[in-house]
């Protein structure tokens, strides 16, 4: 072989290494097996409900519903004819799920159980449900249950696999060939049958019926053409479902090969996905594309598979790399290296995965940190071992034609080539040799100088020289140096040179010009800094549990926490790196997000990347990230190594729809209504008085994200309730009437659902009614009305009587208040005529002056006996006159005097007749005239608002020293207990006082009679 076909055959092998990689690298798997939840690894059948659940029907695991995440599971425990299930599809609001033993249907919770036959397969046409079975087509009829329909002895007796509707008319796949029917009912006409071949699947698409048939291959019928033709597919030959995806691509689900991708106009395969792309097992039983465009694969074996094309390519153990984890990632001149596991280094070009053969003094070592030179070269940080230098070199290599060799003349050409052979040698650069520690955690290359930080004896600055195989210009940076914290976990270089350090107890600080600048805790937090990265004079940190800070690198350090309307998915922050767009991509234990920063460093938006979104390496690892000369991103993982190829074509989210999934009353289902017809309709739910308590579960599926799914909620017109994960509200205590129960969703994107709502009335109890208060008011007003008459006639009668006893009463009263008042009457006139009496004897113009003075007093006293009020000037006058009488009969001389002390009028003040005269006449009595002292009367009248006070002093031997020479029958006596009667009657109770006035050294110095009376006036 020449030199010539031997380099092109090199040449198409590695271009065959390269698109077969490729292709193996970009159909996206990802698994879901035991070890996630499902109960059989055996899926037979999937289907996606209106709300966006999986459902899937499994060989011996029964009935599965995943949500994304979570698996929930019914077998023949909870009322499930069979485990065994071939067949699932929806009709209305139930599942029909086709057993080995014949049909399932599920309405909620509860399950309704047909036996029959074996069901392949399950159809809604024309709101008939049909069933393809082992032994002929059933109906399903509500009323009469499974009901076999006769078409043709050899279809009754026919396996029927597949049935297809063009529009006009039926194509039923059956094990005896492909029969065309104008209808499925008894006495159909059957029009054709094609070659007698055992057909396993039929598709109708764009006009052409595509049928496999066993062993012979592909189908295709052109059904608007005047002639079908027989053309065949040659390949697949063992089909088990067909499906049609990208409006013109045919997936072929078989027995033995996986998927087969036939282009359905050139009727070429385009593609495989086998075991070579990542699939356990080739016997593949259904694919649908979910609303989401997810492909998911059920298999017979291997469990059921997510298939999403995106921008993501993965590498792991089962596409060339020797084992999962990936520690370290680097990118080189000549491609990528990673650290594999303990396994060593592997390589990444255009070429594929190349082994690199592992140091055997290095076996079972974990490479931590890897580097390269400016010639190439590789440097790599282990534990416990030092570094690796790999030293690089292509060297010249001859290569001899001498095909032609023997035989040849003397004279002749040799044919001679020279090829470049790549050849690496590796050196361990270890304590032995000068460095600080064997267990390094970073390694950085500037220029020729190597920096070596270990984990907890600090930095090693070095040159090496690989011929002499010794360290040059050691330099060592410890504490004594200016690191207070040896615990380093992360080192870079900055555009300035400066080699930056973080470490495990939050200290940051660098090193420029072999001195070291240490700052202390820079967050004031208590946690570790877990990597750095430089972007346009900014310095990002990024934190084990308390997410990412930044600052500016002009001036001082101020850290600010990285913050926004969104937050990253995680606070533990693995890896960090900017890709082309200036986006901030950083790696968790919860996969990667892509940070959408602005100018001044706030999230503008967060897009996360987990294994539902094909990053299938799950947890990042410590720095384990790099970007490639075209800009794409490489993550490592516990789960293997993950390329983000940056492009314009991104998965479009869909806007998230919210559906009720059930409602409890009473902690009751409520089962008798349809929840997704009466969602967001007129329909009122009528509830019961007591049935005050109400559940209401929710849901939005999102199969890419089913963790990241918020609900809010409202009743009738409050507020939105805060957003948050629970999907189940319970009302208690509700009041009576009308409500309107609202929710809504959004899902990681904060796209936000259209709100669903529910109205339900809860009937308010007897009692509470309108028309039942109006009665019982009506009855009580009857009732009332009724004893108010009856009550008003007697209190009629009964004040007719009281006014007539009232009357009675109050004329009474005036003839006692002139009786009183006659009492005084004849006892003044008996004592002035007494008087008087005396007089005729010893002084006779005395007597007659005192007899024209009491014939006035005696005028005005009758007049005023009469009258049941005078003024206060008449009282006064009649006083007088009184006065003056007894002035004039006095054994002894006596002085007095009024006062007035009022803003009224005396002639507009009105009091009762002769009620004062009795006390001045007893101050005069027994009061003046039996002292030893020249005779004081005083008289005194003031008002306040409310009442007339009047005071009667004199300046007599007291009116204690005089009761006590009284007699019982004494007229003064008899006088004063009637005015203290009339004052008790008019005024009240203790509205007269009587005392005596005494002088400083306790002796009587004469009487004080002070009463009240109501202050009444003639307006």
């Amino acid at each position: 072989m020449n030199l010539y076909r031997l380099s092109s055959l090199l040449f198409s092998f590695l271009v065959w290494s390269c698109i077969s990689s490729l292709s193996a690298q970009t159909s996206q798997l990802r698994a879901y097996t035991l070890e996630d939840g499902l109960p059989q690894s055996q899926v037979y059948d999937i289907v996606q409900d209106e709300i966006g659940y999986l459902w899937l029907g499994t060989q011996g695991g029964g009935l599965s519903q995943f949500n994304g995440d979570e698996f929930k599971i019914w077998t023949e425990s909870d009322g499930l004819q069979s485990n065994y299930i071939h067949a699932l599809a929806f009709a209305n609001d139930s599942l029909f799920i086709g057993t080995k033993s014949g049909l399932s249907i599920k309405t909620k919770n509860k399950f309704t159980n047909l036996e029959g036959p074996r069901i392949n397969r399950i159809y809604k046409i024309k709101n008939k449900t049909y069933l393809a079975t082992n032994i002929g087509i059933y109906e399903y009829q509500k009323n009469l249950g499974l009901v076999k329909i006769n078409l043709n002895p050899k279809i009754n007796t026919s396996i029927i696999n597949d049935i297809v509707y063009d529009g006009r008319l039926f194509w039923i796949a059956t094990n005896k060939g492909l029969w065309k029917l104008n209808h499925i009912r008894k006495g159909a006409s059957i029009i054709e049958r094609h070659s007698a071949h055992d057909y396993t699947a039929a598709i109708f698409h764009k006009n052409k019926i595509f049928a496999a048939a066993l062993n012979q291959g592909v189908l295709v019928i052109n059904t608007n053409a005047k002639s079908y033709g027989n053309r065949w597919i040659s390949k697949p030959l063992r089909v088990n479902n067909i499906s049609v995806y990208n409006d013109n691509e045919l997936w072929f689900a078989t027995n033995d090969e996986g998927i087969i991708i036939v282009d359905a106009n050139k009727r070429k395969i385009k593609k495989r996905i086998n075991r070579r792309n990542g699939l356990a097992v080739s016997h593949i039983r259904k694919t649908i594309l979910d609303r989401q465009s997810n492909i998911w694969i059920a298999t017979s074996g291997g469990g059921f598979y997510k298939y999403f094309e995106n921008n993501f390519i993965h590498y792991d153990q089962n596409t060339g790399l020797k084992g999962n984890r990936v520690y370290a990632i680097h990118t080189a001149k000549d491609g990528i290296w990673a650290s594999n596991s303990e396994a060593g280094l592997v390589k990444i070009d255009s070429s594929g995965i190349h082994h690199i053969k592992q140091e055997e003094r290095l076996s079972e070592v974990k490479i931590k940190s890897i580097t390269s030179d400016i010639s190439g070269n590789i440097w790599a940080g282990t534990d416990g071992k030092g570094i690796l230098f790999k030293e690089i070199k292509e060297v010249d290599s001859i290569v001899i034609d001498s095909s032609n060799i023997q035989g040849i003349e003397k004279d002749s050409l040799v044919k001679i080539d020279t090829i470049v052979k790549t050849v690496i040698k590796n050196h361990i650069i270890d304590t032995d040799k000068g460095l600080l520690s064997n267990w390094i955690r970073t390694i950085h290359v500037d220029n020729s100088t190597i920096w070596a930080a270990s984990y907890s004896t600090g930095i090693t600055k070095f040159k090496y020289d690989p011929e002499k195989k010794r360290l040059l210009g050691v330099k060592n940076f410890q504490r004594r140096n200016g690191i207070k914290d040896l615990q380093i976990s992360y080192m870079l270089q900055d555009s300035l040179g400066k080699i930056w350090y973080a470490t495990q107890n939050g200290h940051l600080g660098y090193i420029k010009n072999n001195r070291v600048t240490h700052f202390d805790n820079v967050l004031n937090q208590k946690t570790t800094i877990s990597t750095l990265f430089f972007h346009k004079n900014s310095l990002f940190i990024g934190t084990a549990g308390r997410g990412i800070w930044w600052t500016s690198l002009e001036g001082d350090l101020i850290f600010k926490k990285l913050k926004g309307r969104k937050k990253p998915y995680s606070n533990n922050i693995y890896q960090m790196i900017f890709d082309n767009q200036d986006n901030l991509w950083v790696g968790s234990e919860r996969g990667v997000d892509k940070i959408e920063l602005n100018q001044f460093n706030d999230i503008v938006d967060v897009f996360h990347f987990g294994r539902n979104d094909g990053f299938l390496g799950i947890e990042t690892c410590l720095n384990s990230v790099t970007k490639d000369q075209e800009g794409n991103l490489w993550f490592g993982a516990i789960y293997g190594l993950t390329k983000y190829q940056p492009s314009d074509i991104t998965k479009t989210t869909i806007k998230p729809e919210l559906y009720f999934e059930n409602i409890e009353v009473a902690y009751q289902s409520v089962d008798s209504i349809n929840l997704n017809t009466w969602t967001n309709s007129t329909n009122v739910l009528k509830l019961k008085p007591n049935q005050t308590e109400l559940s209401f579960s929710y849901k939005t599926i999102d199969l890419d994200h089913p963790n990241d799914i918020q609900y809010r909620i409202k009743l009738n017109a409050s507020e939105w309730s805060p957003w948050s994960s629970d999907h189940k509200q319970n009302l208690a205590g509700l009041a009576y009437g009308s409500h309107v129960f609202y929710a809504q969703s959004r899902n990681y994107r904060w796209e936000e659902s259209d709100p669903i709502a529910f109205n339900f009335f809860i009937d308010s109890p007897i009692y509470e009614k309108l028309w039942f208060q109006l009665a019982v008011l009506a009855v009580i007003l009857l009732i009332i009305g009724g004893y108010g008459i009856s009550y008003i006639r007697r209190v009629k009668r009964k004040n007719k009587e009281e006014r007539k006893r009232l009357e009675m009463k109050n004329h009474l009263l005036s003839l006692e208040q002139k009786a009183l008042r006659l009492q005084m009457n004849p006892h003044f006139i008996f004592n002035a005529l007494n008087g008087i009496k005396a007089m005729g004897t010893s002084n006779p113009q005395r007597m007659n002056n005192t007899i024209n003075t009491f014939a006035t007093l005696l005028r005005e006293t009758l007049d005023n006996s009469r009258k049941d009020y005078i003024t206060l000037d008449q009282e006064i006058q009649t006083l007088k006159h009184y006065i003056e009488i007894e002035q004039l009969m006095a054994s002894k001389p006596f002085t007095y005097n009024i006062a007035i002390d009022t803003e009224f009028d005396p002639e507009e003040i009105l009091i009762p007749p002769m009620l004062i005269q009795p006390f001045v006449e007893n101050a005069v009595r027994h009061g003046i005239l039996k002292g030893s002292r020249a005779g004081e009367l005083k008289v005194q009248f003031h008002t306040t608002e409310e009442f007339l006070h009047c005071t009667v002093l004199d300046n007599g031997q007291g009116i204690f020293e005089s009761q006590k020479a009284k007699t019982n029958t004494d007229h003064q006596s008899m006088a004063l207990t009637v005015t203290r009667e009339r004052l008790e009657s008019i005024s009240g109770k203790d509205s007269l006082t009587i005392e005596e006035i005494k002088t400083n050294g306790n002796t009587v110095a004469g009487t004080q009679i002070a009463f009240k009376i109501p202050l009444q006036t003639d307006y």
